[in-house]
C-alpha cells in the first residue's frame, strides 16, 4: 500500500532531511586520508543525536552501524569499521535519520584527496542521474519515467545501472512502497500522486550492472570489481513539482 503524505507528514520528513544533509556535509569534510571509516560512523551518530533525532540504519535488521560507508567498488550497505581511507579512494555514505517519528535518507559520494578522472566522471554523472529522475518525480507520470530517465543517461556514458538495489517510499516508515528502479520504461509502473514521498537513488558501476553480497551478509560490491558510485535524495510529489526534502538548512 502506498501511503500519501499530507503538507503536515512532508514538513516532518523535511526537518528529518535537513538533519541528513547536515550530516552529510560533516562527513564530506571529514573524509580524508588516514580517516577510519568507523571514525565517521561515530562523528555522524554524535551529530545526528545532538540535533535531538536518532540514526535510523543502525539496529535495523540487525546493521550495527549509523551510516553505510562504501568504498571503492562496494555499491552499498558498507559496514564502517577500521578500514582507513586513502587517497584516491571513494566513499559512499547512505544515511537516514529519524526526527520525530519521520525519516530522511539521503547518500553523497565523496572523492577522498585526489581522485582519477575517470572515476570522477562516474560520480558527476551518478549524481546527475539523480536530477534527472527527481525531473520526472511529477503527478500525473509513471515510476517508469524516472527510471528511464536515470537509466538512459547513466548508459550513453557505458556505465552499468544496478538492477538488484533500488529506491523506495519513505515517511513513518524507512522503507516503504513503492519500489523505485533506477531502470524501466517511460509511460509504465506506478502512477505518481501528490502526497507520494520517494527516496529516488542511483547507483552506478563503472562497468558491469552485476553485484554480489559479501560474507558478512550486508555489503554489496561489483561482480568487476571497478568503482560504483551513489547518490539519493527524499523527494516529495507536490502541486508545485518535485521537492527535495534532504537538503541542508
Amino acid at each position: 500500500m502506498i501511503i500519501l503524505k499530507s503538507k503536515r507528514e512532508i514538513g516532518y520528513i523535511r526537518a528529518a532531511g535537513r538533519i541528513t544533509a547536515d550530516a552529510l556535509a560533516l562527513m564530506r569534510e571529514l573524509a580524508k586520508p588516514g580517516v577510519t571509516t568507523g571514525e565517521l560512523d561515530r562523528r555522524c551518530e554524535e551529530y545526528i543525536r545532538s540535533q535531538g533525532a536518532f540514526p535510523s540504519c543502525k539496529g535495523y535488521c540487525g546493521f550495527p552501524a549509523t551510516i553505510c560507508a562504501s568504498v571503492n567498488e562496494e555499491v552499498v550497505h558498507g559496514i564502517p569499521g577500521h578500514r582507513k581511507l586513502h587517497d584516491g579512494d571513494i566513499i559512499s555514505v547512505d544515511l537516514v535519520v529519524n526526527k520525530d517519528g519521520y525519516h530522511g535518507d539521503s547518500t553523497i559520494t565523496i572523492p577522498v584527496g585526489s581522485v582519477s578522472p575517470e572515476t570522477l566522471k562516474l560520480l558527476e554523472v551518478t549524481e546527475e542521474c539523480l536530477y534527472k529522475g527527481i525531473e520526472q518525480a511529477v503527478a500525473g507520470k509513471h515510476m517508469g519515467d524516472i527510471g528511464q530517465a536515470v537509466q538512459q543517461y547513466a548508459e550513453s556514458f557505458g556505465y552499468g545501472v544496478v538492477r538488484d538495489y533500488v529506491g523506495h517510499g519513505i515517511g513513518a516508515d524507512m522503507h516503504e512502497e513503492p519500489e523505485v528502479p533506477n531502470y524501466g520504461r517511460a509511460g509504465h509502473g506506478v502512477l505518481l500522486e501528490e502526497g507520494m514521498v520517494l527516496a529516488i537513488e542511483p547507483m552506478i558501476n563503472m562497468g558491469t550492472e552485476k553485484v554480489r553480497q559479501l560474507d558478512n551478509g550486508w555489503t554489496v560490491i561489483t561482480q568487476d570489481k571497478k568503482p560504483a558510485a551513489h547518490f539519493e535524495h527524499t523527494v516529495a510529489v507536490t502541486d508545485h513539482g518535485p521537492e527535495i526534502l534532504t537538503l541542508q538548512s
